[in-house]
């Protein structure tokens, strides 16, 4: 049975829309296809004889408007465009009924044009919306959903299983209404067309009381053009976000529903470049950074989104140095500030070079192995929180065991690796641990082993019996001269 066969049954024609639009500079209405790598559409006329080519979508309402907001953000023209969704089945009707009303305008036409409209600029909103359900989730410690209530048929449509998330870390953020801190590999079947895709998820309660997934596909850049919450970005709003990621004030969102204005502070998404708002009343400023007691002055700062200097900082290693920092809305701590204008500027030809540059451009995660050895889940939770922990099991290029204490640094999000008896007396390894690493892992000679074959053992400098003794004392033959032939 071909791919196409199994992707029609999976999703029939009457569970799928089509998806219509209209190219504002040519007044024509066309069925779209696909988008291409560069954000260029591609679409088709909306005839019969092409409607095995048109780009189904499905009809749930979550799974569209995640793809729309996805596709949408893609475009590398989104204005030039206006978008109708109509089902499949009515699809070439619908088309020709549109196109008359671009030809020859009638209340009537404008009538039914309205009711299948995709609405760009809601999309945009409730994509944002999505994004910000984080400002209601409660406290770090608490759970907002149980793993029953998940869809688990939906995850495993995107390719994704309970025992993946747990295993990668991921289950428990999901649980308490958070992102996922990295992205994911997803697929969404999409009828004849698999969207494959890289992805933040989180979970969101419908107003059925059904928890959803929320997909967070990654954008081209940030979308700063239309109203967010009724807010419109000045130019130095724009500047901020995308030179630190961070607005740098406080400002009145209007809740759509309620009319409620919620005072927020505003950051970018830098894995999806998503906009992120997060209420002020869940800002939670620190009293200490680094070595460094904050006054009432600094976290008031700090808790209007503007950016700080801090001087006298002490580092992981002791070393003292000064920084910007600022509170993020979207990872809802205070960061330290680098340089991502260039990076946040660029745009990427797809998914996976968006993500790369985001990744390059902040700290990574802490890291759940360490050469080769897997952290259990108590040593993972205090080795994130910064904390030192001792780790065993450790084996050299030569296979030899050792440990030691490692301590994960967020600043530059790379692990610094001692020695038991660095830790104990903060000095330089002992010759003996020197010695061992030196000689199986980097190729280094040791006078007093040199002609020993076998690897060294933990804090051997010398022969460790008398087999080795004799090796050692053994002179190597002189290698043999091949000489010239005469």
């Amino acid at each position: 049975m071909s791919e196409e066969t199994t992707n029609k049954q999976e999703m029939p024609e009457q569970l799928s829309d089509i998806l219509l639009v209209l190219n504002k500079e040519k007044m024509k209405i066309q069925a779209v296809k696909s988008i291409d790598e560069n954000g260029k559409m591609e679409t088709v006329d909306p005839t019969k004889k092409n409607q095995n080519q048109f780009m189904r979508v499905d009809k749930s309402g979550d799974f569209f408007s995640n793809f729309f907001s996805n596709f949408f953000s893609q475009l590398k023209n989104p204005t030039n465009f206006s978008f109708f969704k109509v089902s499949a089945d009515e699809a070439v009707n619908k088309a020709q009924e549109m196109q008359k009303q671009v030809d020859k305008p009638t209340p009537e036409g404008e009538k039914m044009m309205k009711e299948h409209e995709v609405k760009t600029e809601q999309k945009q909103e409730n994509q944002n919306n999505m994004a910000t359900a984080q400002t209601t989730t409660p406290e770090a410690s608490e759970y907002r959903y149980k793993p029953e209530q998940i869809d688990w048929d939906t995850m495993t449509n995107l390719g994704l299983s309970k025992e993946y998330l747990e295993k990668r870390n991921l289950l428990e953020p999901l649980l308490k209404g958070y992102k996922t801190n990295e992205l994911l590999p997803i697929g969404v079947n999409l009828g004849g067309t698999i969207l494959r895709t890289d992805a933040r998820l989180s979970l969101q309660q419908a107003e059925d009381g059904k928890v959803v997934v929320g997909i967070h596909g990654i954008k081209k850049e940030p979308n700063l053009h239309f109203e967010f919450f009724g807010h419109k970005f000045t130019d130095e709003d724009k500047k901020n976000l995308l030179e630190t990621g961070n607005m740098g004030r406080v400002v009145d969102l209007k809740n759509s529903k309620t009319g409620e204005l919620m005072p927020s502070i505003i950051s970018i998404d830098r894995l999806t470049n998503d906009v992120i708002a997060l209420r002020t009343e869940f800002i939670k400023i620190p009293d200490e950074i680094k070595g460094v007691k904050l006054d009432d002055a600094q976290k008031q700062t700090l808790m209007e989104g503007k950016p700080l200097k801090l001087e006298g900082m002490i580092s992981t290693k002791g070393t003292e140095f000064s920084a910007t920092v600022q509170f993020n809305a979207d990872k809802r701590y205070v960061e330290f500030l680098f340089d991502r204008s260039n990076s946040n500027r660029q745009t990427q030809s797809n998914g996976q070079n968006n993500q790369q540059t985001n990744q390059q451009s902040q700290p990574q995660e802490a890291p759940k192995t360490f050469r080769g050895k897997e952290l259990t889940d108590e040593q993972h939770k205090d080795f994130k929180a910064g904390q030192t922990i001792y780790i065993d099991g450790l084996k050299d290029k030569k296979g030899q065991p050792y440990q030691g204490y490692i301590t994960f640094n967020a600043e530059t999000g790379k692990t610094n690796f001692q020695f038991p008896s660095q830790v104990k007396a903060q000095a330089k390894p002992t010759e003996a641990h020197k010695t061992q690493t030196a000689v199986n892992s980097e190729g280094k000679t040791n006078e007093a082993t040199k002609n020993i074959n076998e690897p060294l053992k933990k804090g051997q400098q010398s022969p460790k019996n008398k087999q080795q003794q004799e090796q050692q004392e053994k002179p190597k033959a002189p290698a043999k001269s091949k000489g010239v032939k005469r």
